[in-house]
């Protein structure tokens, strides 16, 4: 069968690849100039640095089927995520542990008495939080929500906490020990030559094309059996519903000779300074040495027409439009929507290429008979 894919990030990439080994005939289009999608990596030419284009992207997962699959295509080495904050003119761990509730207290607490001293901070009249800052006062009290998280998510969602659902903050852990580390999985690790050289292989194949620096008209749609979509949902309806929010961000680039902050990425929680963090990419491979440096400052703002979407809302309006696209797909044949905007829904790159895997297989076991949806954006 003769299958096209619409975006050669994680989700066509690995969809094509699976198809492929099974003898399928699988056509990869993308509008940009390279593969990757919003994970794409290319050394910078002056300072030799593997730079994360549209923002750091870490690869973690307790998926071992998945951590499996990118070594097959990659080489990866260990990587652990530990971020840095400015508040209040000092700089602290993230997530919040033990050291982070010392250092901002002024105390010397072992983690049981912290336990309890930041049970005394909360607001314990909150029983059953409904919005992130609800579930901040709850869990940590006024003075880390105001320090750490209220400023921070103001500016990187655009909307006040009480506005934003309490799931957001359910993801930020709280820890009594000196766990520095911001993610918990047992596979984690950086693909020593970036992700696009991983993507690159992935797609390595006699049975796949692909095509760069094509756009998709549904029109093209001719001549193929099947289309796994995996562009925004309402973009392959030319937004004749309206189009779904999406937050965006906004890069300022620039080099330093030397180490500029001493690590990968460190955030800036208070409202008044505009950008929420700074990144520093040779931190991203620390097996590797270079003189100087490439940092971005990152800017969060609501995606506009032309804008490259990177975090759905899914507030109450959009939740609704979404519905609405949802029941339209619904009417279409020969079509499946896969990934972080073909179903609207922010996703890890391990889920990603979960889903990818499995949509893959579904296929094959389906004969191509597949649904609309082989994950319910709902």
């Amino acid at each position: 069968m003769d299958i096209l894919l619409v975006g050669a990030g994680l989700s066509g990439a690995v969809i094509a690849r699976v198809l492929a080994e099974a003898g399928h005939r699988a056509t990869v289009i993308d509008a940009r100039p390279h593969v990757g999608g919003n994970c794409h990596t290319e050394r910078d030419g002056d300072t030799g640095v593997m730079v994360h284009v549209y923002g750091p992207h870490i690869f973690h997962t307790d998926d071992e089927g998945v951590w499996d699959y990118v070594n097959r295509f990659a080489r990866f080495r260990p990587y652990r995520n530990r971020v840095k904050t400015t508040s209040q003119g000092q700089v602290y761990s993230l997530p919040i542990n033990l050291h982070t509730i010392n250092q901002f207290y002024g105390r010397t607490l072992r983690p049981d008495e912290a336990r309890a001293f930041i049970e005394a901070q909360a607001d314990r009249s909150i029983s059953d939080p409904q919005t992130f800052e609800e579930q901040a006062l709850r869990f940590v009290g006024p003075d880390l929500y105001e320090a750490f998280f209220k400023g921070y998510t103001i500016k990187q969602w655009g909307l006040h906490p009480s506005e934003l659902p309490a799931a957001i903050l359910k993801r930020l852990p709280v820890r009594f020990n000196y766990d520095d580390n911001y993610f918990f999985h047992r596979f984690q690790g950086m693909p020593e030559e970036g992700y696009t050289a991983m993507i690159e292989g992935i797609l390595d194949h006699p049975g796949i094309t692909v095509d760069l620096n094509r756009s998709f008209t549904r029109d093209q749609a001719a001549g193929f059996d099947h289309i796994f979509y995996s562009g925004p949902l309402d973009g392959y309806f030319d937004y004749e519903l309206g189009r779904l929010g999406y937050r965006t961000l906004d890069f300022e680039r620039f080099t330093y000779d030397g180490d500029y902050q001493g690590c990968a990425v460190m955030n800036y929680g208070e409202e008044e300074v505009p950008y929420t963090r700074i990144t520093e990419h040779k931190h991203f491979s620390p097996w590797e040495e270079h003189d100087g440096s490439v940092c971005y400052r990152e800017f969060s703002r609501a995606c506009d027409e032309g804008d490259i979407p990177y975090y759905p809302i899914r507030q109450v309006r959009e939740k609704a439009l979404l519905s609405d696209y949802v029941a339209r797909a619904e009417t279409e044949s020969g079509v499946t929507f896969v990934g972080r905007l073909g179903t609207y829904r922010y996703l890890d790159m391990d889920v990603t290429i979960r889903e990818a895997l499995d949509a893959g297989q579904m296929f094959l076991a389906k004969g191509g008979d597949m649904p609309v949806f082989a994950v319910p954006p709902l």
